[in-house]
């Protein structure tokens, strides 16, 4: 571990932590260390493994725009493939003596008195000027509180923590959850399963995936930079004009998307009654809408049954649901998605005078542009508080959340000793931009509950509007929304940040 004070210190390798990484070593900041739980890098795909496991981004835009990848082998890469990405992105930009691997961060203090972040993790402390949180939101798995579930006498494990050793030809499998990893892993091990019995709760839009492999020809003209620049665009242009048009909001292209689902499921089942299980109740775009070509041709299997009962206790040999029917199981795998808030809210954050993270966001999580948390000097957040997608590449929000810390950085070397804070009139006038957005949204008018709302009902997870809106008002730090002060001065002789800024 460092003695002296670093730069930076970066929790999380990750894309977002290798892609912070990546540009504050192009741009001249070489004291910085990235810090790291687990063995490896990859966050979300290194844990991640379950069969099928795959990207619903295609490919080429779901990868930094600064270190592209002209040979996917898929339009929607795979998991192998994407940890090797990333795995060779550590490598091309020369990151590993920077890697701090198998490092837990137990608790990180803001010392107002010399202006720095002391970072104890469990080999030690680590003292730096800006501490960025890397530590994404979907790899803490979620499971749902089953009445007897202790009991349960055979193999159960979360899709996110796939069990490798359980093998499971000729096994009664449940599968308890619809979500995106359900639509992947199912069609992959039904084969498998002697009968697999999938519990939903309830059902999720599916469109056509259209996946297919790349071809040599596609490569090739992928390592042309500006043909491999021009279909990036075009992929990030459709998809931000159907935002653009009603993915975000009720409209006529929304029910158009529901009728092209509505016959993609009536192409896929030929029953009339597990089609009407299968039709949601809900708008198209509350929840997050999946893509899948083979989840639909794997339930109407004769040794596949949908139970959409509500399940209403375990068993030691499979699960009871709400109508009395019993359902004999040998595994049982849950596909329940994540707790909400990832890491950085297990994490004890604790910035000016005392006060942590989690007491700060009693209330709910919220920060400027999701970046900037008011009363937490020079502490930054990636895929913070409202910038998930759910219909672009959320790698387009990370990239201008890295362009944003890496402009405080910039301002920071220039003032040797100073700190950076958002003013919380700033973090309260983007809550309110976002709000105001949500209001008419299709997360709050589509009819569903989800778990992009947090217990009070407010969407705190997702960008409500276009991704170059976003990417526009976070890529630089403007002068009317940090205050730029020494910590050896009092509080009140706070300053404005150069106002070079303010013109952007």
């Amino acid at each position: 571990m460092s003695e002296s004070p670093l730069d930076l210190v970066i929790v999380g390798a990750g894309f977002s932590g290798l892609a912070m990484a990546i540009r504050a070593r192009q741009a001249g900041f070489d004291r910085f260390l990235v810090l790291e739980k687990a063995a490896g890098i990859g966050g979300t795909w290194r844990e991640n493994t379950y069969p099928g496991a795959a990207c619903d981004v295609p490919s080429q835009l779901y990868s930094l725009s600064f270190a592209p990848k002209s040979d996917w082998t898929r339009l929607f890469a795979p998991q192998p493939e994407i940890k090797t990405y990333l795995e060779g992105l550590v490598a091309e930009h020369g990151l590993a003596p920077f890697l701090r691997l198998k490092t837990r961060v137990v608790r990180a203090v803001f010392d107002a008195t010399a202006g720095l972040w002391r970072v104890e993790t469990d080999g030690g402390t680590i003292s730096a000027r800006v501490l960025v949180g890397a530590m994404g939101a979907l790899h803490h798995p979620a499971l749902p509180r089953l009445p007897g579930l202790e009991r349960f006498s055979g193999t159960a494990f979360h899709s996110a923590a796939w069990d490798h050793s359980c093998d499971l030809r000729g096994k009664r499998v449940g599968v308890i959850g619809t979500g995106a990893s359900a639509v992947q892993f199912v069609p992959e091990i039904v084969g498998r399963a002697a009968h697999l019995t999938q519990f939903q709760r309830s059902a999720p839009w599916i469109l056509p995936r259209g996946d297919r492999p790349t071809g040599h020809g596609l490569r090739r003209l992928m390592r042309v930079t500006p043909l491999r620049r021009l279909y990036r665009a075009s992929l990030f242009w459709r998809r931000e004009v159907a935002a653009l048009l009603g993915f975000t909001r009720v409209s006529t292209v929304t029910a158009l998307a529901e009728a092209g689902a509505r016959r993609h499921l009536a192409a896929s089942i030929a029953d009339p009654a597990l089609r009407r299980k299968l039709t949601p109740d809900y708008r198209l775009g509350c929840k997050r809408v999946l893509l899948s070509d083979e989840y639909y041709p794997a339930l109407a299997r004769p040794n596949v049954s949908l139970v959409t009962a509500p399940i209403r206790e375990v068993l030691p040999h499979g699960l009871v649901t709400a109508d009395g029917a019993e359902h004999p199981l040998d595994v049982l795998i849950f596909a329940t998605g994540f707790s909400p808030g990832g890491s950085v809210l297990r994490t004890e954050v604790i910035g000016r005078g005392g006060v942590s993270l989690l007491q700060a966001w009693k209330d709910g999580a919220d920060a400027f542009r999701g970046v900037s948390v008011a009363g937490f000097p020079n502490f930054f957040l990636l895929l913070g508080p409202n910038t998930g997608l759910g219909h672009n590449s959320v790698l387009l929000m990370v990239e201008a959340q890295v362009a944003h810390v890496l402009d405080a950085l910039q301002r920071l070397r220039d003032h040797p000793g100073g700190m950076l804070e958002v003013r919380p009139e700033a973090q309260a006038r983007f809550r309110g931009e976002v709000d105001a957005r949500m209001r008419d949204s299709i997360w709050m008018r589509g009819g569903c509950g989800s778990w992009y709302l947090d217990r009070s009902g407010r969407n705190r997870t997702l960008w409500p509007g276009p991704v170059g809106d976003y990417v526009r008002g976070t890529e630089r730090i403007r002068a009317e929304d940090y205050n730029l002060f020494d910590p050896q001065r009092p509080a009140n002789t706070m300053q404005r940040p150069a106002e070079a800024s303010d013109a952007d």
